[in-house]
């Protein structure tokens, strides 16, 4: 069974890209080599680089430099394992693309960005090569250039910027408060970002942060699991889990379960059953860069940090697909900004052949693409 697409007739929706990083340490060289790079044509190009090296914060930065060149916008799309024909959709509905006709929905949108100005489009934390392939191909030639962000990327015709820590090839440290720690983690930003938090709102010393990793075992050599079973974001994660609050961990697990985007507090307060002081737990999560927020507001987790809370929680994919469902019933307006949340509705309804779960999104996509 599958979910009925959308037909988008074009209304306009607003461009998304997330507001310029705060605390970007050690990437002026960077900025400037890629800008050189799409200032000289290069129209794909793929950050790569370890779980936590960087790579996406490295692509809004850079979108904001460059963004005078795009008269078409620059826009960012999480991406994941989505396959090529939601890809496709998530373009067409972001951009306000018209569907219908004959022309199939990857023909619509590389005739509509032939006609357009051109435009950078930010395909963030990218897996399925396959898909990204298939994309790809469909839209070269128009005037779009890819900024892909990705553990690895196993594809050819797309230019590989590899992502490294910030200051390592000097050796000097990006977070001073935790510079004694630099070696000992790695120079990995963002096992330096919590740890530099945790050491900043004392919660820990710097030297009894020292011995607990080193009595954890950070210098042993392990298989890692997965590639963003990072050792040493995972023993932070060890230490602040039970320092922190049950609703800050249903939190995470809300946070870390939901195959969308970002969370707005109220339906993370709602997910993760938090009914007491929902801010306070937000506030703490927050406090030690154990979430994200892209959008002020908004709330998501590190794919790192998120493969550290999925090992030691559970829940229920069903609660996220009967919050947003509803949600989107009753206030379709918000189509745009919960747009992954909607994607991911709809995967989960294939997964399960659940076909009452079909007709409510069938009823829904009704409502916001009237004809």
């Amino acid at each position: 069974m599958k979910v009925p697409r959308s037909r988008s007739k074009g209304r306009p929706t607003k461009p998304f890209f997330p507001p310029r990083p705060r605390g970007l340490v050690g990437r002026g060289a960077e900025l400037t080599a890629l800008s050189a790079r799409l200032a000289a044509g290069i129209d794909r190009i793929a950050l790569v680089g370890a779980g936590g090296s960087g790579k996406s914060m490295l692509a809004c930065a850079l979108g904001h430099r460059v963004r005078s060149r795009y008269p078409g916008g620059v826009h960012w799309f999480r991406v994941g394992a989505w396959d090529a024909s939601t890809l496709l959709e998530m373009l067409a509905r972001r951009l306000g693309i018209r569907m219908g006709g004959d022309l199939d929905r990857g023909e619509h949108v590389r005739q509509a960005l032939l006609s357009r100005p051109p435009l950078l489009l930010v395909l963030d934390n990218h897996e399925s090569d396959r898909a990204l392939a298939k994309l790809l191909n469909r839209l070269q030639g128009t005037p779009a250039t890819f900024v892909i962000t990705a553990r690895r990327c196993l594809l050819s015709g797309v230019e590989i910027y590899p992502i490294i820590a910030p200051l390592v090839s000097s050796s000097r440290s990006a977070f001073p408060r935790v510079a004694s720690l630099t070696r000992l983690l790695r120079w990995h930003p963002l096992a330096l970002d919590i740890a530099d938090r945790l050491v900043a709102t004392g919660a820990i010393a710097v030297s009894a942060l020292r011995r607990y990793l080193v009595d954890s075992g950070v210098e042993a050599i392990s298989v890692m699991s997965h590639e963003d079973d990072i050792a040493e974001v995972r023993l932070l994660i060890d230490w602040a889990w039970p320092r922190l609050s049950p609703s800050a961990r249903a939190m995470l697990a809300a946070l870390a379960h939901c195959e969308g985007d970002d969370i707005d507090a109220e339906s993370l307060a709602a997910l993760s059953r938090v009914r007491s002081a929902p801010g306070a737990a937000i506030e703490a999560l927050a406090r030690w860069h154990l979430v994200q927020e892209p959008l002020a507001g908004r709330y998501a987790l590190h794919a790192v940090v998120r493969h550290m809370v999925l090992g030691r929680t559970r829940f229920s994919p069903q609660r996220h697909f009967e919050h947003y469902v509803r949600l989107l019933e009753r206030h379709p307006e918000r189509t745009n900004l919960e747009q992954t949340h909607l994607f991911a509705a709809m995967d989960h309804a294939n997964r399960n052949s659940d076909l009452p779960g079909a007709l409510r999104l069938e009823r829904l996509l009704a409502r916001l693409d009237p004809g």
